[in-house]
């Protein structure tokens, strides 16, 4: 396996969106027929869209394999990374970049066939971002979410995000070396990049804005957990507690074996995401066989128990 290789017919390339006249780098796959929906990929704290399309070992990238499986994949620099950093020269707020990403996913849809609708799949300080878009009332849009990485329970004091990329952060977000496939890190470091103040001093908060975004959630979500998870509490208290907020008509809680906080990275990525497309169907499904189940338009476009066990709530 060499850092060029590809899925058979997807080619992955850059692609820059417009929120209104702020750009938002990224990268996109497109399949080789229309679109079943098109999934949306939002990366952590630190990060770059680059963290969905890992190519250190077959298979592990998102974008190949959802574009393989007929979806189109866009994975976006949040707002404050990559071309739009010169925008927000001391990062924005996740209200800030709801209305940007929202932006600019109407700019795309108005040009593009998205399929079914889009289907939002975030990790770590994302998930926080993919909750504040779904929260938003043009949220309702979309066909669901899937998180990795975050629950409203830090298992460390989040004042370490001062040094979010120092060496007593590190097990934090890659925990045990052999999780990872080899050329991993030296593959990421193009990735890495400083998290912006203004994000750093909003995580402090999360822990009293969640409940009241998880109010307003009204699409499915799925929320994983790596095995090895560091950074965010996941126990069966803060699932119990997580689920009693959250208004989302299906909720799902996994834990993903073998793998650390990058689980995108690491060599349990392609599980991982096969569980996330799997979820993405079957919120597919439950909008094609629920009466008038239409995706409302975008207003201007086109396991709770330890191991492997995912218990769904339906509300």
């Amino acid at each position: 396996m060499n850092l060029t290789d590809t899925a058979p017919g997807v080619r992955v390339r850059d692609i820059v969106l417009d929120a209104d006249g702020i750009p938002l780098s990224g990268l996109i796959a497109l399949p080789e027929a229309p679109p079943r929906a098109t999934v949306v990929a939002v990366h952590g704290g630190g990060m770059r869209a680059g963290y969905f399309h890992g190519l250190s070992h077959c298979g592990q990238s998102l974008l190949n394999l959802a574009a393989s499986l007929g979806y189109a994949v866009l994975a976006v620099d949040r707002p404050g990374y990559g071309m739009s950093a010169p925008n927000f020269p001391k990062g924005a707020t996740l209200s800030e970049q709801s209305h940007v990403l929202h932006t600019a996913l109407d700019s795309y849809a108005r040009e593009h066939d998205t399929g079914a609708g889009i289907f939002l799949m975030a990790h770590s300080y994302g998930g926080k971002l993919a909750l504040h878009a779904a929260a938003d009332p043009r949220g309702a849009a979309f066909l669901g979410l899937d998180i990795s990485g975050i629950s409203h329970r830090y298992a460390v004091d989040p004042a370490r995000l001062d040094d979010f990329h120092g060496v007593k952060t590190w097990p934090l977000h890659w925990g045990r070396l052999g999780l990872y496939p080899p050329g991993t890190f030296s593959a990421a470091k193009p990735l890495v990049t400083p998290m912006p103040p203004r994000e750093a001093q909003e995580a402090t908060r999360w822990a009293q804005a969640f409940p009241g975004l998880a109010a307003r959630v009204r699409v499915p979500v799925r929320f994983t957990f790596a095995e090895h998870e560091g950074w965010w509490h996941h126990d069966e208290d803060t699932i119990a507690s997580m689920r009693a907020h959250l208004a989302s008509p299906r909720v799902v809680f996994d834990r993903q074996p073998n793998a650390g906080h990058n689980i995108s990275l690491g060599w349990a990525a392609r599980t991982y995401h096969l569980r996330a497309l799997a979820f993405a169907e079957e919120c597919l499904l439950d909008r094609e066989l629920t009466p008038g189940g239409a995706a409302p338009a975008r207003t201007t476009g086109p396991g709770d128990l330890p191991g492997t066990a995912r218990i769904p709530s339906q509300r």
